[in-house]
């Protein structure tokens, strides 16, 4: 007895799963450079300014006003009365440190000048105000 020999048909690649692959690794790439930004301090709404230039330093000491007053140091709450004693400890001794001031545009004029100025206090202290370029 003779068995029917089987069709053949034409070989064919699926391609349907591989761009499924494709684009589970496309996804995987684009969430995982949202999270390699690095956010420096609280977001605010920074002043615009044309001549705005960019700070070098390895570790710069972040400091944001926000629009209601509250003022953090590198992310964690802090008071104005506390604020040259908590930089004087991140601060190395006989070094400089560029502290980079976030002020919320629509913020207290007078609270900025106040922490400005708790802040030129510290020895070794370099002060740079963030703006967003125009």
């Amino acid at each position: 007895m003779r068995l029917p020999e089987e069709q053949e048909f034409p070989l064919q690649i699926n391609v349907v799963p591989m761009i499924d692959v494709i684009f589970a690794i496309l996804t995987f790439f684009i969430m995982s450079t949202l999270f390699l930004t690095r956010s420096e301090g609280l977001p605010v709404n920074l002043p615009k300014a044309a001549t705005a230039q960019q700070q070098a330093s390895a570790t710069p000491i972040t400091v944001t006003v926000d629009a209601t007053g509250k003022i953090s140091l590198n992310r964690k709450p802090v008071t104005l009365n506390a604020l040259t004693n908590q930089v004087s400890r991140l601060i190395n001794p006989n070094t400089e440190a560029l502290v980079i001031l976030n002020a919320d545009e629509r913020g207290n004029y007078g609270k900025v000048v106040a922490v400005m100025d708790r802040l030129r206090e510290v020895p070794g202290v370099k002060l740079a105000i963030a703006t967003q370029k125009r």
